[in-house]
């Protein structure tokens, strides 16, 4: 690493929650899309109960970048380390902590620090790797200062499930509906609009607007990451409707000895100062949860349906 110094950054924030909270919201990488807004999906790769190797597709301005994450957990010191296995150049290195320090009020102390170097240790670069860790690194703790801050209504206010439609017809007609998302508006009745980028294949950047059934129209933005192979199409909607503070969902069609099972899959974070703005004076957030459940279940089990005529008609048709 001739010519290359090593860079440090350290940030931190003083978080009204238990220190417990707080590292479980560190340690559980793979609910980090619903957390952090730049984050869209991550992928455990590997884990033995202390280290694990992540897969992580994150936001970049307009676009979406991917690398590999090492990460070593200690619950008893409330650390977690990790280095990138290939950064993006121009950085060549990049290591870092998160430490979570119990106060004796029962609150919190969170840091993250970055251990980097840029190549050449070039002074444009290491602006650039210095302001992009800025942002990431404030834009990170607050999101997580939030949501660890809400920890006695995380239940009421976080919610998943799942919808399953099953389709006798093989697997690959199934995923390419769902993969096909720039038809949409001509095969899915409730999307009135869809704008989609894909630079790079299975990296999908969209637009989309939908109507609602009692005629309102919504428009949401996101990001899919297709993986053909195993029949998976996750997301992350990067604009949100009102009423849904993130949302994290998933495609999966599974073959069994009887047919095909689709599956949708949706996490969100409810978005709690809009409940009574959107559904009305006295709305609580078991009225938000049911209302979010219903939308969300019937237009993902409506376009699953769809995904079933389409490939039964194809199946047919062969």
């Amino acid at each position: 690493m001739t010519g290359e110094r090593v860079h440090r950054t350290s940030h931190s924030a003083e978080v009204d929650a238990p220190a417990g909270v707080v590292y479980g919201l560190i340690s559980d990488a793979a609910r980090w899309p619903l957390f952090f807004p730049e984050n869209v999906h991550v992928e455990r790769l590997e884990f033995d109960g202390t280290n694990e190797r992540l897969r992580m597709w994150a936001t970049t301005g307009r676009g979406v970048r991917s690398w590999i994450s090492e990460r070593t957990q200690d619950p008893g010191t409330r650390c977690v380390q990790f280095h990138q296995t290939h950064p993006q150049l121009p950085v060549t290195t990049m290591h870092g902590t998160w430490i979570v320090e119990e106060r004796p009020d029962g609150t919190s102390r969170l840091t993250l620090l970055h251990d980097f170097a840029v190549l050449g240790d070039s002074a444009g670069d290491l602006a650039w790797a210095e302001q992009v860790l800025e942002r990431n690194a404030r834009a990170e703790l607050a999101s997580l200062t939030s949501l660890a801050e809400r920890w006695r209504r995380f239940d009421d206010l976080v919610l998943s499930f799942e919808d399953t439609v099953r389709i006798d017809a093989p697997a690959e007609p199934v995923y390419d509906f769902l993969y096909r998302v720039g038809d949409w508006p001509e095969l899915v009745p409730h999307v009135t609009r869809l704008e989609l980028t894909e630079d790079t294949p299975g990296v999908q950047i969209m637009a989309m607007d939908t109507r609602t059934a009692d005629g309102a129209t919504h428009t949401t933005e996101s990001v899919r990451i297709c993986f053909p192979h195993a029949g998976r199409i996750v997301y992350k909607q990067t604009r949100t409707p009102a009423l849904m503070e993130a949302h994290t969902g998933e495609w999966n069609v599974v073959c069994d000895e009887h047919g095909v099972s689709a599956v949708a899959q949706h996490s969100v974070v409810l978005r709690e100062e809009a409940v009574e703005r959107v559904l009305g004076p006295g709305a609580d957030l078991a009225r938000a949860r049911r209302h979010v459940r219903e939308v969300l279940g019937r237009n993902s089990t409506a376009t699953l349906q769809l995904a079933r005529q389409y490939a039964q008609s194809v199946t047919r048709a062969a």
